[in-house]
């Protein structure tokens, strides 16, 4: 959530920055309605404080003989002024949290504005790799080598679903292991959380009221199918406040994630691109202002050697500020190379999100020096998306018989098989 003091001490500021991200706001309205809730909280203490000293004088008054009755017509009458602005000001106060609450992230000023257009191509890892015999695409070599099986899943899900098998199943699972075995070298704390996550969880987030059609709700229930675990670990510190010294915390966790968004048939996105239901090892950390842009720097380098570590060819983009989510600052993706469609994917977004999701949230600590409390930063990453990893994967390592070769980081969680070949018909 943007700061309100900002939108009233700094409008056209606020303005330029979302505009960078398609938001052309006009203030105005909103900035009268804060000065007009200011005005009536001043009526407010003002009134209440007369009917303290009024309260007060009242013995005094009876000693004196004087006449009573004129100070209980007027505490009766400041009361029912403080009744009706407290009612106004509850009104503008919800339309105020209303308004602030749609807003997205003010993107960082080193951003450009626009959208995919204007995403920038930071570096490039790897070599693509070149094939002396025609290739075949993930759909077909899972299928020949017996990984996936899409035509059932299909039967008992629907489409953009599928179903790992045999060696599949263990190659997803290597691909966790390897993921997971990788964050907790690093330091971080493993969690395990619901997948069934509330209103207040999705607000903290960013992704509620805007993106409420966009998460599977259980039926006449205040619950969604978790689309992220960033969701569930951006608010495992909501309404709390920490102490400066914890900082950073450093989280990851493993789960499925669901997603209304699936359903492209089209043709960059067929097999396991994209779907409803998929697999990703998240990263989430808690910073100071201050140790916000080096967590940012971490997050990205973890993403990308993770990708380095399988030896897969990849790039690294900057986004534009219209490209980045709703939520976030800026935002880093790292791009994986599907040779068959001659494009690259997103398999790890790291964003950070400035102070936006834990003012949403109420997530504070208490600095040491002053002993006053301030917003906490929140960054995240995916480390990573296995439905895109998977993919280009058996892409990129397929060798001419058919087989593909199993990255040497992942051969242990393999019992240490080098290879994939195709089941003999």
């Amino acid at each position: 959530m943007i700061d309100r003091e900002l939108i009233m001490n700094e409008p056209q500021k606020v303005h330029d920055a979302l505009l960078k991200k398609g938001w052309d706001v006009d203030f105005a309205p909103l900035i009268s309605k804060m000065k007009r809730r200011s005005e009536l909280r001043k009526v407010v203490e003002s009134n209440q404080a007369e009917q303290n000293s009024l309260s007060k004088s009242v013995p005094q008054v009876k000693k004196e003989g004087g006449d009573i009755n004129a100070i209980f017509a007027r505490v009766k009458e400041l009361k029912k002024q403080s009744e009706d602005a407290n009612i106004e000001l509850e009104k503008i106060e919800k339309e105020i949290d209303e308004e602030i609450a749609v807003l997205p992230n003010m993107p960082d000023d080193d951003l450009l504005g626009g959208e995919k257009e204007n995403n920038r191509v930071l570096h490039e890892w790897g070599q693509k790799p070149v094939f002396d015999f025609e290739i075949k695409d993930h759909v077909a070599l899972c299928e020949s080598l017996g990984l996936i099986d899409y035509d059932r899943a299909a039967k008992i899900s629907g489409r953009g679903t599928w179903i790992y098998k045999g060696l599949g199943a263990q190659l997803e699972w290597a691909l966790i292991n390897y993921f997971i075995q990788e964050h907790l070298k690093d330091g971080y704390e493993f969690i395990l959380p619901p997948h069934l996550l509330n209103m207040d969880s999705g607000f903290t987030a960013g992704q509620f009221p805007k993106f409420k059609e966009d998460v599977f709700w259980l039926k006449d229930q205040d619950k969604f199918m978790l689309p992220t675990a960033e969701t569930a670990l951006v608010n495992l510190h909501r309404n709390e406040i920490l102490k400066e010294e914890e900082l950073p915390k450093k989280y990851f966790a493993y789960t499925p994630c669901y997603r209304q968004e699936a359903g492209s048939y089209r043709s960059e996105e067929r097999g396991m691109i994209r779907g409803y239901q998929f697999n990703k090892v998240e990263m989430v950390q808690y910073t100071t202002a201050e140790g916000s842009d080096v967590a940012f720097e971490e997050l990205v380098n973890k993403a990308e050697k993770l990708v380095q570590g399988l030896g897969l060819h990849y790039r690294l983009s900057k986004l534009a500020a219209g490209d980045c989510s709703h939520s976030m600052a800026r935002t880093y993706d790292i791009e994986i190379w599907i040779p068959s469609m001659e494009i690259y994917k997103e398999v790890s977004s790291a964003s950070n999100a400035r102070d936006y999701q834990a003012r949403r949230g109420m997530i504070r600590y208490r600095d040491t020096k002053t002993g006053k409390t301030k917003y906490c930063h929140t960054l995240n990453a995916s480390g990573l998306a296995t439905s895109r990893v998977f993919p280009a994967l058996v892409e990129q390592c397929q060798q001419k018989d058919g087989s593909i070769r199993i990255p040497e980081v992942l051969r242990p969680f393999m019992g240490g098989l080098e290879y994939i070949y195709p089941i003999k018909k």
